[in-house]
């Protein structure tokens, strides 16, 4: 096992550090307090090449791996998690697209996603069904050259932002991940409209909107995949989804541990910075201990999935692990700095609020635990 990052890796991460140094950080904060998209800084994610990493290299992208995105995932998080989140979110149709799509609709769809000129976005959630996805009852029927589609999508990031949404409706069968198909829809689309922008307790720059489908116009070459194989395309492209949402985490975790040990190395109490009291010190250790155990494992699950090998029980232990663990770094950090810790004037009351999204994107940490389970039974019964 090798724990070196490659020569390829590592320059990479400085463009992303001097990226997320010079023009993501500065405006995090003022982004969260006001509740602004900055579509700007997707556009200059796509200048930098951001966008375009996962990209084959005959679409106009990088063609790297699914590690080196999860670093660069880590990098930004430790600058803004939104941003991070922002990246991660429109590599979803991305991604599907790769693992499903037509080579038509691969050269019409990628090179704009990688090149920023569309934002991306994942549209499965549903009011009545978050975590029973399959659930869903969205419905898609066949009209000539075109599908209609009638129904309701819930909390579904870059709503009303986005250029292309990955959308998963019902075209056969009353429940059950059979009948679900997959549509790429390009906005704006008619018949399609959103709701209000949804007021949250922490990623306020990121813009969650629900859809609403009534009689929404979409062509039949942008049916993704088979009729009725939709759902697995879904759960492919949320296997990588969750190993971002564990960098992420990972990422937003440690901006938390560096301001709580930048702040106890200067606070003072009886005398003495609060670094040298052994209760604050066990606390930083374990976050460390922490946040290095989740990093490792988020990096494990990456590194199996580009080596074709099985990841999804990884993915998920990686998913669960990182984001509860960015949950409990956060809040430590917070008590760290005592009363000025709840307060908006220091950034950890941000990390503490946007740590919370994790444990329940890409499927609640809850439904993990069921996945990993029965992942695991499935391969003791091989």
């Amino acid at each position: 096992m090798d724990f070196r990052l490659s020569q390829e890796q590592e320059h990479v991460l400085q463009v992303v550090r001097r990226f997320t140094a010079e023009e993501v950080a500065p405006g995090a904060a003022e982004a969260d307090r006001v509740g602004s998209f900055r579509r700007d800084i997707f556009q200059r994610m796509a200048q930098v090449g951001l966008t375009a990493l996962l990209a084959p290299e005959e679409y106009g992208g990088a063609g790297l791996d699914g590690l080196t995105f999860a670093l660069v995932v880590e990098e930004l998080a430790r600058a803004d998690c939104v941003v991070a989140g922002t990246l991660a979110v429109h590599m979803l149709p991305l991604l599907a697209l790769l693992y499903a799509g037509t080579p038509e609709q691969k050269a019409i769809s990628i090179p704009k996603l990688a090149s920023g000129e569309w934002l991306g976005a994942f549209a499965l959630s549903e009011p009545h069904c978050g975590s029973d996805a399959a659930a869903l009852q969205t419905r898609a029927r066949r009209d000539g050259e075109h599908y209609l589609l009638d129904g309701r999508k819930a909390f579904i990031t870059h709503g009303g932002e986005a250029d292309l949404y990955l959308l998963f409706a019902r075209t056969a069968g009353e429940s059950g991940p059979q009948g679900i198909s997959a549509f790429l829809i390009e906005a704006p689309a008619p018949g399609l409209s959103y709701g209000r922008l949804e007021e949250k307790m922490g990623w306020r720059a990121s813009p969650t909107r629900g859809l609403f489908l009534d009689s929404c116009l979409v062509p039949a070459s942008n049916l993704l995949g088979e009729e009725g194989k939709g759902f697995r395309i879904a759960m492919h492209a949320l296997d990588a989804g969750r190993i971002n949402a564990g960098a992420l985490s990972v990422g937003l975790a440690q901006a938390a541990l560096d301001a709580a040990v930048a702040y106890a190395a200067e606070r003072t109490s009886f005398g003495v910075p609060i670094a040298r009291h052994q209760a604050v010190q066990v606390m930083l250790a374990d976050m460390a201990s922490q946040i290095d155990a989740a990093r490792w494992l988020v990096r494990y699950a990456a590194w199996l999935r580009d080596a074709g090998r099985p990841f999804t029980r990884i993915a998920s232990e990686a998913k669960v692990f990182a984001t509860d663990m960015a949950m409990r770094v956060t809040t430590d950090a917070v008590q760290i700095f005592g009363g000025y810790g709840y307060i908006a004037d220091y950034p950890v009351e941000r990390y503490m609020r946007e740590a919370k999204m994790g444990q329940i994107v890409e499927g609640t940490n809850q439904i993990q635990r069921l996945i990993i389970a029965q992942e695991l039974v499935r391969e003791l019964g091989r």
